[in-house]
C-alpha cells in the first residue's frame, strides 16, 4: 500500500534535477585532465636526447644454439633407429630367415638365409594376437613347423610359424 505525497510536492523530482541533493553539472569523480582546478601534465616528448642510435645487431644466445644442435641429433638418432629397425621380424615375409635379435634376446630380426647366424626360416605368416599356448597350437596345424615366434604388445601383432634353417 502506497500512501499519495503531501500536497504541493511531485512523486519525482523535476526532471534535470538530481534526486541525491547534489548540484548537476559538478566536477566527475575523479577529476579528469583539461577540467577547470586540474594541473596538466605535458606527456614526455619522444627522443629529447639527441640522435638515436643505430639498432645494434641480435646476436643469437648459445641457448639457441644447443636447442638446435640437440633437434639434429634427435632427428639423426630417430634416423638411425628407423633403418636399424627395418630388419626386425615385423618385415619378414614366408620364405624369410630369423636370428635372435643382437639387442633383445626375446625378438628376433631377419638375416640372409645363406648366413651362418640364419637359425629359423618362416613358412607360414598369420595377423593376430596369440598367447604362447594357442601359437603353439596354430602352428602344430602346419605342415613342416617345428617352432613359432609370436610378436605381441607394441605395434603388429602377428605368428611365425617356422623350421629349422
Amino acid at each position: 500500500m502506497t500512501t499519495p505525497p503531501p500536497q504541493g510536492q511531485a512523486p519525482y523530482p523535476p526532471q534535470g534535477q538530481n534526486p541525491y541533493g547534489q548540484p548537476q553539472g559538478g566536477a566527475p569523480y575523479p577529476p579528469q585532465p583539461g577540467q577547470q582546478g586540474v594541473p596538466q601534465q605535458p606527456y614526455p616528448a619522444y627522443n629529447q636526447g639527441g640522435p638515436v642510435p643505430p639498432p645494434q645487431p641480435r646476436r643469437r644466445p648459445i641457448k639457441t644454439y644447443l636447442r638446435i644442435a640437440a633437434g639434429v641429433i634427435v632427428a639423426v638418432m630417430a634416423l638411425v633407429g628407423w633403418l636399424a629397425s627395418r630388419d626386425d621380424a615385423e618385415t619378414a615375409a614366408v620364405g624369410d630367415c630369423l636370428k635372435p635379435a643382437s639387442s633383445s634376446s626375446d625378438r628376433m630380426e631377419v638375416v640372409d638365409c645363406s648366413s651362418s647366424e640364419a637359425e629359423v626360416k618362416v613358412i607360414k605368416k598369420i595377423d593376430g594376437h596369440y598367447t604362447q599356448f594357442t601359437a603353439e597350437a596354430e602352428c602344430r596345424k602346419v605342415e613342416g613347423a617345428t617352432g613359432f615366434y609370436a610378436e605381441t604388445g607394441k605395434g603388429k601383432e602377428f605368428l611365425f610359424c617356422t623350421k629349422s634353417a
